[in-house]
This record gives structure tokens, sequence and C-alpha cells, in this order.
């Protein structure tokens, strides 16, 4: 059964639950609000992760995701009967996010059938499968392939898209000040942990060595982005660097936040981890340092991306903790990313 714009009053979205995943699913968003311009849209998304959407024009309210307990199930189902969804867009995979939508009474589901799961939904697409498993496709077309079963419209080149409201702007612009950002500094943000787990992220005397090369040779200032649970490594590029880097781990900055400081900057180096989709959506250019994850799930978009890897038997693996010695990252050298930096800023002016 395909969705039927006429018959949705209310739809309830559930969010992909890494951020970087929610970046990527935004045109989904922007697909079904679209199609769906008189509906109320909710966005089911973890609590933590709502500032990465908050100020768009999808949504008109959000519930917060909180299925790993009892309780939190019940809150959920309370907080969206009240609202008396129509339907649901699941863009996670699994068992749980079915059965948890049942039991908060929405009967209409749509989603990929997987995880045994199929019999719960009002259909769905099908991942493609070889022998090896689901084959990897971008995650922006593989949110997409729901809305092309349900039959809309989907854009014609989808890109990420985030939004910067009026309040969260002063914020920006004050959080900016305080680091004494000013319009004529040439910034560039480094991005050295990952919530993933430590498989993803270079090491951290690697970063401290690219500060130093950055500030030498491109620009005025580095600034350091983390979340939580990173402070720890970002103390080791702290420790390593004897150049003068701005730490922003005192002022916890948070997702939302987040937006206007990756915005402002005039390069990004990361991880494959959340900030590096907040940069395509901006228009930053990003080198990215890949080890452990497959390119394939994020290779859309990358006009302003520069993916520097080092290809070993062992990768990807996707495992959050190497096994081995770390190949994948310790013979990606920080010449090498230098040398990408430099070469896609002169490909970005």
């Amino acid at each position: 059964m395909r969705l039927n714009p006429n018959d949705i009053r209310t739809l309830v979205v559930r969010c992909p639950a890494w951020v970087g995943d929610i970046v990527m699913a935004t045109p989904v968003y922007q697909c079904l609000r679209a199609h769906l311009p008189e509906a109320k849209i909710i966005g089911l998304v973890k609590k933590h992760a709502r500032g990465i959407l908050e100020d768009s024009p999808w949504f008109d309210t959000f519930v917060d995701v909180d299925d790993k307990s009892w309780a939190g199930v019940r809150r959920m189902r309370r907080e969206l009967r009240a609202h008396r969804p129509d339907a649901a867009v699941l863009l996670t995979n699994s068992l749980r996010s079915a059965l948890t939508m049942r039991f908060c009474g929405v009967k209409t589901i749509y989603g990929y059938r997987r995880e045994w799961r199929g019999p719960l939904l009002a259909g769905g697409p099908t991942p493609v499968r070889d022998g090896n498993g689901i084959v990897p496709i971008p995650m922006l077309d593989y949110y997409l392939e729901i809305c092309r079963w349900l039959d809309l419209d989907v854009p014609a080149k989808p890109k990420p898209t985030l939004f910067i409201g009026d309040a969260l702007r002063q914020r920006g612009t004050a959080q900016l000040e305080k680091y004494g950002i000013d319009e004529s500094d040439f910034l560039i943000g480094i991005n050295p942990g990952a919530s993933f787990g430590p498989s993803k992220c270079w090491p951290a005397e690697y970063y401290a060595d690219l500060a130093e090369q950055c500030l030498e040779h491109l620009c005025t200032k580095v600034i350091v982005f983390s979340g939580p649970g990173e402070e720890e490594v970002v103390q080791k590029v702290l420790d390593h660097c004897k150049a003068d880097l701005i730490d922003t781990r005192a002022d916890r900055i948070d997702l939302a936040l987040l937006k206007p400081l990756v915005e402002r900057c005039n390069l990004l180096i990361t991880n494959d981890t959340g900030p590096r989709h907040y940069a395509v959506a901006f228009d930053v250019p990003v080198v990215v340092i890949m080890g452990s994850t497959d390119p394939r799930y994020t290779a859309s978009n990358l006009e302003q991306t520069t993916v520097v890897r080092k290809p070993v038997p062992c990768s990807p693996c996707h495992k959050k903790v190497c096994p081995t010695q770390h190949e994948c990252m310790i013979y990606i050298t920080p010449g090498d990313v230098f040398a990408a930096a430099e070469d896609l800023l002169k490909a970005c002016v």
C-alpha cells in the first residue's frame, strides 16, 4: 500500500540514531513536507540530537526517542497518542523501532523490510543484497528509496540541508566573539573524536602535527571541536601541539550550536563522523580521514569533500575498536592530510 497524502493528517518520522545519518536523511524530510504541506509532521528523534533539526521547516513538533526502558516507551506512547498519528515512516532499521511504533498506536508504518519486521509494516522497500549481504549504497539514497517506494517525487539533486534560526545565529555569533574569531580570520576546524568509537579516530599526535602545519601555512586560527566523551582525545591533541588552538570543551557545544560554528569554518578536517555532514550541508570544504568505515555509504555530495584513505586488507571492518594495530589510520600521515587540504582549498576557490 502506497502513501496517499490525502489520508495523512499527522505523520510521525522516526529519525536515524547517528548524527551523520540524521543529516543525510534531510532530503527525506524535505520530500515528505513537500508532499504533505498541510499535515502535522512529528520528528521522533533522540533528545540530544533535536538541535540538528530545529529551525527547519519540515517538522511541526518533536517527541524524544527513549525506547531503551519501559518507562521511556510508555512516555513515548503517551505523547504520540496525544497527536493521533495516521502513519509513520521509519528511517531506522531495527525490529524494536517497528514494535515500539505499533505499541504507540500507529498501525500504518512504512520503512525498510528487514530485520524480521516486514509483518509489522504497511510496506516499504527491500534492500539490495548480494552474496555478501546488503549492498552498500550512499545513505542519502538509501533513505530516499523509502520515498520512491511511496511514489513520492524526490529532489532531482538531493543534498543535505540544515537551518540556523535567528536565536541560534545570535548564540553562534556570541560564541565566535568569545573565541576571538574575527570576520577576517581564515578558520580551520578540526574534529579529532568520534562518538562511534576509537576505530574511527586518527591519532591525536597526527592532528597536533597537522594543526601546526595549517597555522604555519594556511590559516590564522584553528578551532577544535569535541562531543561528550571526547575530552581526553582533545587533551592529547593540545598536549602534542606547540601552537595555540581554540579549545571548545569548556563550553560543551551542543549539536545546535555546532551548526553556526561549522558554517563559519573555511575548512573542516575531521574523522568520518557527524560534523563532516554539517560541513556538506553548509557548503564548507571538508577533508575526511577515513579508515574503518566503507566509503560507499557516504559517497554522495562530494563536490567539496576530499576523503583521505589508505586501503588495507582489514578495512572496512566497521568495528568500534580496532583489534590490530589500527593500520588504516596510522598509515595516513599528517603530510597526506595537509596536501589534501591544500588541494581542496585550491579546487574550491
